[in-house]
């Protein structure tokens, strides 16, 4: 089993990994869909999905793992997102004491659809991953072909944090769901998250607002209690909704779910039309 991650490094495995550990909880997700949840052989406190995982044993969190605790489960693979520095602490310390640790970047679902099928090489799941990365390119397609129908794209804000105010920017997984879903991201910055005002917000008038809520942002408030936001058109509109923070800003499996549940919200009247029955169906006939 050979691949190369994403910092460059050739990870090589005699056989398929049989005991993994995955640091970023959406390599659980990933490795379920590939059928080799069965691989996993502990978790971080916060990740409890699968189901069949919530008994593991508890490694730490994704930044600051027990070395320990990892090395007790005798891993073949750990593997980590890239990201914010702290990450990848844990990572020369793992490889100092001879644990393969695969590194991967998902800021696009190109990047995301690549480190499915070299996560299922290295767990001997090749058929199953390129299998789950059609599927994930037919609903996107789908999604593209429904969207090129719609007659404007709403301005939308993406609210990652509050209310130490913290929003999606242009780069990530969350811009291109935004796309994907029919909208245009009104945050232009170029980096994966800009740090916003409330001035900043108001005088970017988003049409839409999107607040995540999970652990980064765990008890938001409704834009109708935020005196200043009250006069956004999202506000005005009431085009303000909460959505799972695990299931739009973490890329896995469920980020196609996230931009189907957005055009949604975005174009519900699109969602109608191809809900709406054919010609000549019973239904139409009535």
């Amino acid at each position: 089993m050979r691949i190369t991650d994403d910092t460059g490094q050739t990870i090589a495995l005699a056989r398929p990994a049989g005991r993994v550990i995955a640091l970023y909880g959406a390599f659980n997700e990933i490795m379920d869909g590939l059928g080799r949840a069965d691989a996993i052989v502990a978790r971080t406190d916060a990740d409890t999905s699968p189901a069949r995982i919530a008994n593991l044993p508890v490694i730490g969190t994704h930044m600051r793992p027990n070395i320990e605790a990892v090395l007790a489960q005798k891993p073949d693979l750990v593997l980590q997102m890239a990201g914010r520095k702290e990450a990848s602490l844990p990572v020369e310390a793992l490889k100092k004491h001879g644990v393969t640790v695969a590194v991967f970047r998902a800021e696009s679902f190109a990047e995301l659809f690549s480190v499915i099928r070299r996560v299922g090489a290295l767990t001997g799941a090749d058929r199953r991953a390129e299998a789950m990365v059609r599927g994930m390119e037919g609903r996107l397609a789908a999604l593209d072909a429904r969207v090129a129908t719609a007659k404007a794209r709403p301005r939308v804000f993406y609210e990652v944090r509050s209310p130490d105010m913290l929003a999606a920017g242009g780069a990530g997984i969350v811009a291109e769901i935004i796309r994907r879903a029919g909208g245009e991201n009104c945050v232009t910055d170029a980096g994966k998250f800009a740090r916003v005002s409330e001035e900043e917000i108001i005088r970017l008038a988003p049409e839409a607002y999107v607040i995540q809520r999970g652990p980064m942002n765990p008890a938001p408030l409704p834009l109708s209690k935020r005196l200043r936001l009250r006069t956004i058109p999202a506000a005005k509109t009431g085009r303000a909704w909460f959505v799972d923070e695990k299931k739009y800003a973490r890329p896995g499996p469920q980020s196609v779910d996230a931009a189907e549940e957005l055009v949604g919200l975005l174009h519900p009247e699109l969602v109608a039309t191809q809900q709406r029955p054919a010609k000549g169906t019973r239904k139409d006939v009535k």
